[in-house]
């Protein structure tokens, strides 16, 4: 019900909250004061004076506690419970016979604790610390033994302000909380945004420099130089993209798959996505784009350099699908067995294995002379992903 102290780093947001309660405290020990001065009937005065000098002892050592994170914890909300509680039960003790429409000794002051477990732990925190309070205050009025209608009519009056400022305290705290952390979030996205530009200047004005130059140097010089450049320019178009991919920001855990797939293309191979983002946990994202990277390694080791592919990326209300084709020569009836059977398990585990692994389907789709086709489709949201 009550946060843990990693949460109580949250210093800002909080703080006018416990300013307040200590503002309560100490207007309300002045008004438990005032009434104890004009109380002519008090049977021991001497004892009411003693709880009021404990109030403002415990007032004193709430604020400085309250006001260090790394102190305001179950125990302190506890304590400060008990010495409310206790303090308000020596209210018999003090008054004597109980005195139609009188407050007990601690007055408002009873409240601070209430409201103290509603601002650190919420509506229902809040709501319990209220039930505590009256369910002491009441078993001292007796209200279920009392005739008088004006006697039970003021109990219950303090049992359900006490339950507003709990729980309407706690609630407003909460929403405090939430709108700070969505800035926190915002703010954090915002410097993410301005990294990646600064790292998409400096790539811009040193790597995809280098890589064009070594392109141009390698058709240039010819033979295995003109093989680097070639490779270097799908490395360069990759970066290109990855720069100037303008993209929604995805939620906290979340990768948006079209980053990682459009880092596959270049010269010899096509990528087309969707607008929207592609958004899947981290894990299964990137289990997807090796899965991807598998079948295009089999398009280059079994399709030789000339041949293109084609990646395709579409998303779904429940489901993403990532199609790769190529336009080699297809895969003869009854290779994929064969491999597996002989233990080259590539399509088997690179693909099918990762795909499965995330609950999703794998689909191949080939003919000789025509090309092959991989269809891979996985559920969005929470999916399994394999160590």
């Amino acid at each position: 019900m009550f946060p843990g102290r990693g949460e109580d780093a949250r210093v800002g947001i909080d703080m006018p909250f416990w300013r307040a309660i200590a503002v309560f405290r100490i207007a309300s020990i002045v008004y438990a004061a005032a009434l104890l001065i004009r109380a002519d009937g008090y049977l021991r005065p001497q004892a009411g004076w003693a709880v009021i000098g404990v109030m403002t002892v415990w007032t004193v050592v709430t604020i400085y506690a309250y006001a260090s994170p790394a102190m305001r914890g179950r125990a302190l909300l506890a304590a400060d419970m008990i010495v409310t509680v206790l303090c308000l039960l020596a209210t018999p003790y003090v008054q004597g016979p109980y005195q139609t429409g009188a407050l007990p000794i601690t007055a408002t002051w009873m409240g601070g604790p209430v409201i103290a477990w509603g601002v650190q732990g919420g509506r229902r925190a809040g709501a319990l610390g209220a039930a505590i309070v009256s369910g002491a205050d009441l078993w001292l009025r007796g209200v279920g033994e009392v005739s008088d209608f004006g006697v039970a009519s003021v109990s219950i009056n303090g049992v359900v302000l006490l339950f507003l400022a709990g729980i309407l305290i706690g609630h407003v705290a909460q929403l405090a909380r939430q709108a700070e952390e969505r800035m926190q979030r915002a703010t954090e996205m915002e410097a993410a945004g301005r990294e990646r530009e600064r790292l998409a200047r400096g790539i811009h004005d040193s790597v995809l420099q280098v890589l064009a130059l070594v392109q141009r140097r390698g058709q240039e010089i010819g033979g295995e130089a003109a093989e680097l450049g070639r490779l270097a320019g799908q490395q360069e178009a990759a970066l290109r993209e990855l720069v100037s991919l303008q993209r929604e920001p995805s939620p906290a855990g979340t990768c948006d798959l079209r980053t990682l797939l459009r880092a596959y293309g270049g010269t010899d191979v096509t990528v087309s996505t969707p607008a929207t983002p592609l958004d899947l946990p981290t894990g299964a994202a990137r289990e997807v784009a090796a899965a991807v990277a598998a079948a295009l390694d089999n398009v280059r080791r079994h399709c030789g350099a000339g041949a293109h592919a084609w990646i395709l990326a579409e998303g779904e209300e429940d489901t993403i699908t990532v199609t790769v084709r190529d336009d080699g020569p297809g895969i003869p009836e009854g290779r994929l067995e064969e491999a597996a059977a002989a233990g080259r398990l590539g399509v088997a585990q690179s693909i099918r294995g990762r795909v499965a692994d995330l609950g999703g389907r794998v689909v191949i789709t080939s003919a000789p002379g025509q090309g092959t086709e991989v269809e891979l489709t996985v559920p969005r949201g929470e999916t399994p992903v394999r160590s």
